[in-house]
């Protein structure tokens, strides 16, 4: 009898919601009893025994669990009187070995959608990106626009003392009208800055949500949108900004710019219960910007406005959007943001919702992923920012440790669409974070500049040499963050060399005229490799080696696998692949790599 059987096991999901449970267990540890799975939880379910061969004894049971995106399991049984533990890490007469990190995980009744998974999303600011047919626009009040396409962003506020109330007119037709371009870079969902009738250029101040801003185009434009990227292919994934309303709203109307009875005139408004007051009676403010009244998640008329029938969502979603963001989605109640996921499903059962969230969403106390009531996944900044940290200050640990805290504590159907980001609307632009040396290291985000005054940002420009630095950084940088389990999201302009410090200046206009092609090729072919290989939607993660130099690892299921190596340094370096990869075939390689050698801020993928 062989003493190198191992244990194995299978849980599969049934029809019904259940689940069977097969524990392989090898027969030289002796007569085996009493074998369970086990939840960390506390409960437990009984394996009976079904059948053996020469070199394992098969235990077999059903069980039911509630809904639930992640739980922790183990198998426990006794051989020969001896207690065991069967794990990730094997299996080990440990009983102190069933911790979070060694214990296998899955979900229970939690799905997220499968055109998410290992997806590119392409983020769109979408005043920004490109104007289409009927570009001509209105005078409004309060709007100044820009005489042409390739001036500064205003930074600050205006003569006038307004703030973002600059606009460049790029519209929902132009983005109808690159749907090639987007595509060409692998990508297949669109994500949209908010686009209904706001304030500002950024439109996260709402004024109507049941209108387009005409500076984007109309509903119908909206639809057509929809129509047009699924013809290719594509899925649209709306900003949704349900936490707050601008106060020059219908809703709010503090200005009288409506002809509705806003909540500020009156009490007897019929959007007066929409908002939240403090204790004495005043309107709460998001971050006390005035501008930005609270919203009451525990309101019946907010919630019926947003999440009833012929609400905001349904309406939304008739339109033929597949999904949401929702911003600053840890100041909403889980009860809210369940009963958005119960909303949007109820228009389409695969719909994404992916939640605002910069810190570890596992750890704060909150149902809203863990529970599998509400949002599929989140904006990975934890990545972001370790792998931004490892390129710019040499972070191994930081790196390492996020990557073991994401993979021992997200629900796997999470990690699948994790939202992998370049850079956002809210952060610096990452070929600037990547270039130059204006950036704080021992700020809380590796991003944070160390100085973010309106007149630093006004008066500093990347040079030559920073930029030149920063792509050459980028394109290593791109290709470690690409194949990690999730979705790339790249934010417009990123894949030619859009620069800009601070989130006013990262929101420059695309450079139709002026783009970097030789970084835009490198983002194609890694999009494109991506997009290909299909099996990294299911695909595990296994860290090879990471060091002060380069990153290895390897993403595989059962028949495929890749291979990833890239490098931090400004200088060549040897590489040598452990024995088990020397037979893989290189399917992607920046300049002057190859399997022996990796050039300056190099990188080469390998395929079995």
């Amino acid at each position: 009898m062989s003493h190198n059987a191992k244990f194995s096991k299978q849980v599969i999901q049934k029809n019904d919601g259940s689940f069977h449970a097969i524990a392989r267990i090898p027969m030289y540890l002796g007569w085996i009893e009493d074998v369970r799975i086990v939840f960390i939880d506390g409960c437990n379910f009984k394996l009976n025994y079904t059948c053996s061969d020469a070199e394992y004894a098969y235990f077999e049971g059903d069980f039911s669990l509630e809904t639930t995106a992640i739980c922790y399991y183990y198998f426990s049984f006794t051989a020969n009187q001896k207690e065991y533990i069967a794990c990730k890490n094997g299996t080990t007469d440990n009983i102190l070995a069933n911790t979070k990190s060694n214990c296998f995980k899955m979900s229970v009744n939690f799905h997220t959608p499968n055109w998410a998974k290992n997806a590119i999303i392409y983020h769109i600011f979408v005043d920004r990106f490109a104007k289409g047919q009927n570009d001509r626009l209105q005078e409004m009040s309060n709007r100044v626009i820009h005489s042409k396409w390739d001036e500064e962003p205003v930074i600050g506020p205006n003569p006038n003392g307004k703030w973002n109330v600059d606009f460049f007119g790029g519209n929902l037709k132009g983005i109808e009208e690159k749907l090639d371009y987007i595509k060409s870079l692998g990508a297949t969902i669109l994500y949209l800055s908010p686009i209904v009738l706001s304030q500002s250029n950024h439109r996260y101040d709402t004024g109507d949500y049941e209108q387009v801003d005409p500076y984007l185009g109309t509903n119908e434009d909206l639809k057509s949108l929809c129509d047009k990227a699924h013809e290719k292919g594509m899925y649209v994934i709306l900003d949704a900004v349900f936490n707050h309303t601008g106060n020059d709203s219908k809703y709010f109307n503090e200005y009288g710019t409506y002809d509705t009875l806003g909540a500020f005139q009156s009490k007897n408004s019929p959007y007066y219960p929409y908002y939240k007051k403090t204790a004495n009676g005043e309107f709460e403010y998001w971050w006390g910007m005035h501008n930005l009244p609270v919203c009451d998640g525990n309101s019946k008329e907010w919630k019926k406005y947003i999440l009833g029938e012929t609400g905001i969502i349904n309406q939304w979603f008739k339109l033929g959007i597949d999904g949401l963001r929702l911003d600053v989605a840890d100041e909403l109640t889980d009860e809210f943001i369940a009963e958005i996921r119960k909303s949007a499903h109820r228009n389409k059962p695969d719909a994404l919702i992916i939640g605002e969230v910069w810190e570890n969403p596992m750890r704060m106390n909150r149902g809203y992923l863990s529970s599998g009531l509400g949002m599929d996944t989140v904006m990975n900044y934890q990545l972001t920012d370790a792998l931004v940290r490892y390129y710019k200050y040499n972070d191994v640990y930081k790196l390492q440790k996020v990557i073991n805290v994401i993979d021992a504590e997200y629900p796997e159907e999470t990690m699948q669409c994790l939202m992998n980001f370049t850079s956002t609307h809210d952060i610096s632009r990452i070929i600037n974070i990547l270039g130059s040396n204006c950036f704080n290291q021992y700020a809380k985000w590796g991003w944070d500049l160390i100085d973010s005054s309106n007149e630093f940002l006004k008066n500093r420009k990347i040079s030559e040499e920073e930029y030149s630095k920063g792509k050459e950084i980028l394109k290593s940088y791109l290709c470690a963050l690409a194949f990690m389990p999730g979705m790339l999201s790249i934010f417009y302009g990123d894949e030619v060399g859009v620069e800009g410090y601070g989130n006013l200046l990262n929101r420059k206009t695309y450079p139709w005229e002026k783009q970097d092609r030789e970084l835009l090729r490198t983002f194609k072919e890694i999009g494109n490799l991506k997009k290909q290989n299909d099996f990294l939607k299911r695909a595990d993660l296994k860290i090879v080696e990471l060091d002060m130099t380069k990153i290895m690892y390897e993403r595989y299921d059962e028949n495929e696998s890749i291979l990833v190596i890239t490098s931090r340094l400004d200088k060549e370096i040897a590489i040598s692949l452990p024995e088990q990869y020397r037979d893989y075939k290189v399917i992607f390689k920046l300049e002057n790599c190859d399997k022996e050698h990796l050039a300056p801020y190099g990188a080469i993928v390998l395929k079995k």
